[in-house]
């Protein structure tokens, strides 16, 4: 099993100043990825953009603008916390761009007032835009028919998902954008990554050849882009992406689609996972070991409690997902453990299976007050979080050349209930 980058760290001096749980981001890993990612895209027409979705704490936005990395948000608020990273406005290059199916909240205003550029996934957006007094450009997000996320769940493309155009309708929306005034000047498709690395490479050059045949309809186009979704392996035994591979078949593409428009088209992809997942853990302190028996409904397990939970960290609770976890600092006999965290929910357990059954990983025997980690948690771990049960946001620490930041603190009940009101209407 490979040593991660916080095992050597002194995470009880962590824990001692903000308590448990809290998150922890290693500077190093994610700058580590965000060259990676640049290498990839460094080619001429090439582009990449970060899914903020899955991690939108403005020190990471910082560390995406330092390194060129564009910005896919998916609302207004997520428009204005990449404005207050120090993101330019503007559609020209258009570095912050807000893909939707639904304009709610402040989305339509921030694109009006800051002239993002909106990318369209329901027809019906495009009325909106002219009601609300926006003149500018667009982009379509197309529904290719094809696709898989990482987990049913998370399916991005074809008939069972909500997102984007259907790509067999678009004709009657270019037609009415184009009475509106709204020139196209991006269209947009995301697969997901799919359950394996070769079919996340093989979709790529399905999708080129998807967005070759449609160019020539756009003819005030001057990107595609082939959605987000860098497969990520949180699985210590998951076999990893070859980033070489990908490479030539974004150059592929861009070469190909600019030879059907009959000029240079710029190709931009946008993970989000890719660059996150591996740059943070969630550290939780186990407060109790206990045992259930075996009788006619199933087998007993060994519970190791811990001060997290899906309030936390909600993607085992929601997907099945797999996290890598570890009891920092143990060793000895590994032993079959279900790790459970403190919600009054029965759901409430890191370790399941896709059926959401109870899945015992095998670990060293944990004692109250050991420390325990779960891995991979930079993408959807602090996003996704919440207040359920009344319990606050846990605090978000950073490591950069050996000193601890505190990014955000632990949430208290007046922040908590700060919305709150009784007041007539």
């Amino acid at each position: 099993m490979p040593v991660t980058w916080c095992e050597s760290l002194d995470l009880e001096a962590i824990a001692a100043r903000v308590g448990t749980p809290f998150y922890l981001y290693d500077a190093a890993t994610l700058r580590g990825r965000v060259e990676e990612v640049r290498a990839l895209t460094a080619a001429p027409g090439l582009q990449a953009r970060f899914a903020m979705k899955a991690c939108s704490a403005r020190r990471v936005l910082e560390v995406m603008r330092e390194g060129d990395i564009w910005i896919d948000a998916v609302s207004g608020n997520e428009v204005l916390r990449a404005r207050q990273a120090g993101y330019p406005m503007g559609a020209e290059p258009p570095a912050v761009l807000l893909t939707a199916d639904v304009f709610r909240d402040n989305a339509l205003d921030v694109v009006r007032q800051h002239g993002i550029l909106p990318n369209v996934g329901s027809p019906g957006m495009l009325r909106a835009l002219r009601d609300g007094g926006y003149g500018g450009p667009v982009g379509f997000r197309l529904n290719p028919g094809f696709g898989h996320g990482h987990v049913q769940a998370c399916d991005t493309g074809g008939p069972s998902s909500k997102h984007g155009l259907w790509h067999e309708d678009d004709e009657p929306v270019r037609r009415e954008a184009r009475s509106l005034g709204f020139p196209v000047a991006l269209l947009h498709a995301h697969i997901g990554t799919g359950p394996q690395v070769e079919e996340f490479n093989e979709n790529m050059i399905r999708l080129g050849g998807f967005f070759s045949a449609r160019i020539a309809d756009y003819p005030e186009a001057t990107g595609i882009a082939l959605g987000g979704g860098i497969p990520y392996p949180y699985r210590p035994d998951a076999p990893r992406i070859d980033l070489r591979q990908l490479a030539a078949t974004l150059l592929r593409v861009q070469a190909e689609v600019s030879r059907a428009a009959g000029r240079d088209i710029r190709v931009e992809i946008e993970p989000g996972r890719y660059f996150v997942a591996p740059a943070a853990v969630l550290v939780a302190r186990v407060t109790d070991v206990k045992q259930t028996r075996a009788n006619a409904k199933g087998p007993g397990h060994l519970f190791t409690m811990v001060d997290a939970g899906f309030c936390d960290l909600i993607r085992p609770a929601m997907y099945g997902s797999y996290h890598h976890i570890t009891v920092h600092g143990r060793g000895g006999p590994l032993v079959p453990t279900a790790v459970a965290g403190p919600l009054c929910e029965s759901g409430d357990v890191f370790t399941r299976d896709a059926d959401e059954l109870i899945d015992p990983r095998l670990l060293p025997q944990a004692r109250p007050g050991d420390l325990l980690i779960l891995h991979d948690a930079g993408a959807y771990g602090a996003a996704m979080s919440s207040n359920y049960n009344s319990i606050g946001r846990v605090p978000q620490v950073w490591i950069e050349d050996g000193t601890s930041y505190l990014m955000s603190r632990r949430e208290t009940l007046d922040d908590i209930v700060r919305t709150e009101c009784f007041e007539a209407l």
